[in-house]
């Protein structure tokens, strides 16, 4: 693969909460009793403190691989000590604003709590620099973005839920890459008619997909609806119904799709590895999960067999 795969987001905002945690490798690490900080920190990327993206840390250190110091360490560290207050501890006039220069990254394991397992790849923002910052963009849109490429499989449409506030959309599947060229299947959503006749018009499918850039929006927010009933006599009954929208909203597309099976961005060989790699990483999270569940006691859970498919 010849291309630099396109893989990042930014989130800039009030520091909402955290739950990060100072630990310390253990003896079978690579290196045992290493301080790091791992957890997460939410955003309130607007100023009704609404939309709040969380950004996952998992192993920060206080000196970089090159041996300098940690820059995103230190505000970390301040962040735990309460230096950098969020909301949630002292209020928005208090809050410290910060601007995350991230990735986008999967959180996967096995679940079977309903009785059947089943893979989860949740995407969150994994990691990334973060900088304190004494102004924010005047337009909040630019505050929760992500750009990547993406390999384009399939479509399906979703209808709307009016019960939640939830608009009609496509979802638009297929898999980005990280830092290491690894695949990560994902799904994105699109809500714009226009950009949904858009990306029907693909006519991407597994057989023939379509290789192109996207931007867009991340959507973590509160909706709050209030619902009106008539009553026979006297005033109307209000009640307000609360629900919450997790999403990433695509809002933009290059003009013309890279070229796909190509020695300049990437072939289908190249994909066939991939999804190699991929198959065996995920062997690795599943046989992990069994070590944990027989520690515990617990059954472990058997494999199903199958082809990959994302």
């Amino acid at each position: 693969m010849s291309k630099n795969m396109t893989n990042r987001t930014h989130i800039s905002g009030f520091i909402y909460e955290h739950d990060l945690q100072m630990r310390e490798s253990g003896p079978h690490s690579k290196n045992p009793g290493t301080p790091f900080i791992m957890g997460t920190l939410s955003i309130a990327t607007d100023n009704a403190q609404t939309n709040v993206v969380p950004v996952h840390f998992t192993y920060v250190t206080a000196t970089t691989a090159k041996g300098s110091p940690n820059a995103t360490y230190e505000t970390l560290k301040k962040i735990i000590d309460g230096t950098l207050p969020s909301i949630m501890g002292a209020g928005k006039d208090s809050a410290a604003m910060v601007r995350i220069d991230s990735a986008i990254g999967l959180n996967e394991f096995y679940s079977d709590r309903d009785g059947e397992e089943r893979l989860v790849s949740a995407k969150r923002n994994e990691g990334g620099f973060v900088h304190v910052t004494p102004n924010l963009e005047d337009n909040e849109k630019e505050r929760n973005t992500f750009e990547c490429d993406i390999l384009i499989t399939g479509t399906r449409n979703i209808d709307a839920d009016d019960d939640r506030g939830l608009p009609a959309k496509l979802v638009v599947k297929g898999a980005i890459f990280d830092f290491r060229k690894s695949l990560l299947p994902v799904e994105f959503s699109v809500v714009n008619p226009n950009a949904i006749s858009y990306f029907e018009g693909l006519g991407a499918s597994s057989k023939e997909p379509v290789f192109t850039r996207v931007k867009g929006r991340q959507v973590s927010e509160t909706i709050v609806r209030k619902i009106e009933e008539e009553s026979a006599f006297g005033e109307p009954s209000v009640r307000e119904v609360t629900s919450s929208r997790k999403d990433w909203v695509i809002t933009w597309a290059q003009g013309e799709p890279y070229i796909w099976d190509d020695a300049s961005t990437i072939t289908a060989a190249e994909l066939t590895e991939m999804m190699a790699a991929r198959e065996v990483y995920l062997a690795g999270i599943k046989q992990r999960q069994m070590e944990y569940k027989a520690s515990k006691n617990q059954p472990a859970v058997t494999a199903k067999s199958g082809g990959f498919n994302f």
